[in-house]
């Protein structure tokens, strides 16, 4: 895709009198010489496939190798069936569909990388479950994932996209970013409203570590996956009320670069500090690897 910044993307989909998906769309099939209903296509099989993880991992409640991870969403589910969340049935699918795709991920199933496999929860749990309660169709769903996209690729072209590089605001972080956007998109933002629910979400994610406990992506990548979703939707209902990042999208994420930058390399995937080295991160270390 040659538009690089979230300038540019605005430009071109003025340009072109388009939206983003639209726009991003017509590029993809131009860059890969195939046509737009095969973009869609391509994009309609994620969008099945984040459905069967939901499905599959809704279901199922076995145990990841550190024995500490694996049947959350099943706890969830328990909860809910004699306690309605305080926010209501739209919030429990969200929170229960992320839980139940990220678990998936740590049982070695299939995910949809969204933009990674330890951020894979996020963007998919608020697209179905949104589209459940308010009959998307399947189109609507298609032209927020391509959205989705756009954001992750334009922002991969300044931040590489992996802990280990710029800490978990570049895994989770990003994903949050994206789905923020997604969702403003589905909820009938405009391209400003959209850009800005992504600033938001992503500049309120800034530093955040990537401190995976016995180098699994479990320990805090489980839960983060189902809170930051519902951080994505907080950015999206701030947005679609005229709410403005103070700060333009293309510098904040020129800020996710240079904190990435700056941040400590025991705190970027390397389980050398934060969280996975307190004493009961350090004692299931012993016990799992000896």
């Amino acid at each position: 895709m040659n538009i690089l910044t979230f300038e540019e993307l605005v430009n071109e989909c003025n340009t072109r009198n388009k939206l983003i998906h639209e726009v991003i769309q017509d590029i993809e099939a131009s860059d890969n010489d195939i046509n737009v209903d095969e973009v869609r296509q391509k994009v309609k099989i994620h969008i099945e496939t984040m459905k069967s993880t939901i499905k599959i991992g809704m279901t199922s409640s076995e145990k990841a190798i550190s024995n500490w991870c694996g049947d959350d969403c099943e706890k969830l589910q328990v909860r809910y069936s004699h306690h309605r969340a305080l926010f209501g049935k739209l919030f429990e699918k969200i929170i229960t569909y992320s839980l139940a795709t990220i678990e998936e991920n740590l049982r070695m199933g299939k995910v949809v990388a969204c933009p990674t496999a330890g951020s894979c929860g996020i963007v998919p749990a608020v697209i179905i479950a949104v589209s459940e309660d308010y009959n998307y169709d399947e189109d609507t769903q298609i032209n927020a994932l391509i959205t989705a996209g756009a954001i992750g690729a334009i922002i991969s072209n300044k931040v590489q996209l992996a802990g280990a590089v710029a800490g978990c605001q570049a895994e989770c972080g990003v994903a949050a970013a994206m789905c923020a956007g997604a969702l403003t998109q589905m909820l009938g933002g405009d391209i400003s409203q959209i850009l800005n629910a992504v600033a938001l979400a992503m500049k309120n994610l800034l530093g955040l570590t990537c401190d995976p406990v016995c180098g699994l992506v479990e320990v805090p990548c489980v839960k983060r996956n189902p809170i930051l979703a519902i951080h994505a939707v907080t950015s999206s209902e701030l947005a679609l009320a005229g709410i403005e990042s103070k700060i333009p999208l293309d510098e904040v994420i020129d800020a996710v670069r240079q904190t990435g930058q700056l941040m400590s390399p025991m705190l970027k995937e390397s389980s050398l500090a934060g969280l996975a080295t307190t004493k009961t991160a350090l004692e299931l270390k012993e016990k799992i690897f000896g």
